[in-house]
Parts: C-alpha cells; sequence; structure tokens
C-alpha cells in the first residue's frame, strides 16, 4: 500500500502541513477506482467509488462481505444526497436536523448509475448519509461524488474506532489511508428506512426518541431488514465467545464493566452511555487480543444510546437477526 496519511485532530485548522497533499491523494485513489481508509464521527470506514462497481467488488473482497449486504453513501450535502436518493417531507426534516451526523436515511434511488447495482445489493433503495467528520467531508468534497464506506473491518469482526485497529483489519487493501484520530461516537450510524412507514433499521447514536421528535413514531424494522446493513444475525464479533448481562466474570473471561469500579475494561465508571458507546469496539477488540475464555459484558440500560450498544453486544454474542 502507498499510505498517504494526514494525522488530523477535530477539526481542519488542526490538520498537519500535508493534510491537503493527503486528501488530494485519496480522492485521486477514489477516482481510480481504488480504496481508501476513511476515518467518520461513526467508526472508520473503508471507501470507494460509489459508482465504480469494481471498486465496490473490491471492499466486499477486502471485507469478506456477503454482496447481499447494501453499503451505505456517503455525500458532502444534503443537495449531493438528493442527486442519488428520492426525498420526500419526512426525510428532508431528518437530514435537516441530523446531518452532518450518523444517521442514514434509506430512500427511493434517484439515480442508478451513481450508486452501482452492487452497491444498493440490487435493490431499488439506496442508504445514505452526510458524515460529520472533517476529514470525510474535505474527501468529499474534492472527490465530488458519494463514496460507499462500510466499517474498515474484515466482516463480523468488531468495527475500527481508531487508525491502528483500521489498518491492522484492511490497511493492505488500500492504496490511501487517512488518520482522523479515535471516533467520537464508535457506533455505526442509526438507519431509518421511509419508504411507508418510518422504520428504524438499526439503532445509533441519533436515537429513537430524538427521530421521533421529529417525524412521529417508527415501525419496527422487519419488513425492511434486507434494505440496511448491519442486519446479520453474527456481526461485529470477536473470536472469544460474548456473554451478555454478567454482573460477575467467570474464571479465565475478560470483562466488559458498565459503571463503578476498577476493571481494565470499564466501558464507562459513570455509567455515561456516551462513553459506553464510544468505547464499545476498542474494548471488544483489545479484550479479544488477551485469548480469554469468553468476553463477559455487565449489564447496559436499554434506554437511549443503549438500545445502540445492546443491538451490537446481542450481534456479537449472534443472538439477533
Amino acid at each position: 500500500m502507498e499510505e498517504h496519511r494526514s494525522n488530523s485532530g477535530r477539526g481542519e485548522g488542526q490538520r498537519q502541513p500535508d493534510g491537503d497533499a493527503a486528501l488530494d491523494a485519496a480522492a485521486q485513489a477514489l477516482r481510480d477506482g481504488r480504496l481508501v481508509i476513511l476515518p467518520t464521527e461513526t467508526v472508520y470506514g473503508l471507501a470507494g467509488d460509489a459508482a465504480n462497481a469494481q471498486a465496490v467488488a473490491a471492499i466486499f473482497e477486502a471485507k469478506g462481505r456477503p454482496s447481499f449486504n447494501p453499503l451505505i453513501s456517503h455525500v458532502a450535502d444534503l443537495a449531493a444526497a438528493e442527486k442519488i436518493a428520492i426525498f420526500d417531507d419526512r426525510a428532508r426534516a431528518l437530514a435537516k436536523a441530523f446531518w452532518p451526523g450518523p444517521l442514514t436515511l434509506v430512500l427511493p434511488v434517484a439515480d442508478t448509475d451513481a450508486v452501482s447495482d452492487l452497491g444498493r445489493a440490487g435493490l431499488d433503495t439506496v442508504a445514505v448519509r452526510a458524515p460529520a467528520h472533517p476529514l470525510a467531508r474535505a474527501l468529499l468534497a474534492r472527490f465530488g461524488g458519494p463514496v460507499v464506506a462500510p466499517s474498515a473491518n474484515r466482516s463480523g469482526r468488531p468495527s475500527p474506532t481508531n487508525y491502528a485497529d483500521a489498518m491492522e483489519e484492511t490497511g493492505d487493501k488500500v492504496a490511501a489511508a487517512l488518520d482522523g484520530g479515535p471516533c467520537e461516537v464508535g457506533l455505526e450510524s442509526t438507519v431509518v428506512a421511509l419508504l411507508d412507514q418510518p422504520r428504524l433499521l438499526r439503532p445509533g447514536s441519533v436515537t429513537r426518541e430524538e427521530i421521533e421528535a421529529v417525524i412521529g413514531p417508527l415501525a419496527e424494522a422487519e419488513a425492511d431488514a434486507k434494505r440496511s446493513p448491519g442486519r446479520l444475525a453474527r456481526h461485529y464479533s470477536p473470536k472469544a465467545p460474548v456473554r451478555l448481562n454478567v454482573a460477575k466474570p467467570e474464571p479465565g473471561e475478560a470483562y466488559l464493566a458498565f459503571g463503578p469500579g476498577e476493571h481494565r475494561w470499564n466501558l464507562s465508571p459513570t455509567g455515561d452511555l456516551r462513553q459506553a458507546a464510544a468505547r464499545l469496539f476498542a474494548y471488544l477488540r483489545d479484550a479479544d487480543r488477551t485469548d480469554p475464555a469468553a468476553i463477559a459484558v455487565a449489564p447496559i440500560p436499554h434506554e437511549g444510546l443503549g438500545e445502540a450498544i445492546n443491538d451490537r453486544l446481542k450481534r456479537a454474542a449472534g443472538f439477533v437477526g
């Protein structure tokens, strides 16, 4: 891999002097049909030109991801999103409320050339979002088109939330890589389908309550679940078995605690769900590296952001489809 690395902080002004060159090189790699490791506020993505079926195929190959799983198209803003998806009043209201940010909308596709059939998994819909991370936004502006960017891990593995983990997973598959520091959110985006009834397909840091405050009640996911990434039963999985709702771990188990107490991997000593979300995948990875008999996880409250955390943990344990 020819690596073009930018040691960015959270804002454009913090970027190192070679940041523009790194972004230009990454944009050119995308135009050439090659892959890029891209930081977002949710997780690190393995990015490719959404319109280039060969680039999309390379993503599936790099991840070992089933081809029936659709990918999210990342765009710079609402205007760019409206070129590839058909927006109604509900979709525009959500975009204006939460973009740029960790919310993906599943909508009827408007331009089947802009996002390849493979990227949409052969569906007549497209999943689209405008990320908030300044490096992601800068790259999208330079590239000028939609970029599919599933998490930069091998399929089924915990998603990388820092540059080192992204490089460990798929760094040998890319032509360029941008280092945007630790991901602020640490969970994949919330996914909402707006096809008939609004449906929550995947919970995330934009919560059900926040979405319903804008567009009203959300139906359950079943009818449109195939249209969302991250809906496979065993997903986000470390090598070790995962046990949930554990108050006290067994000998030989790694323990992901939540709440007061001294533990090597405490998702949040203060019980802060946002902090727990940001740490979740990194701690799963770190615990798994110790080769434990299992990874035991403390009970996590299910309200608000806890719904998304528990969704990821259940998939790591293979409990839901």
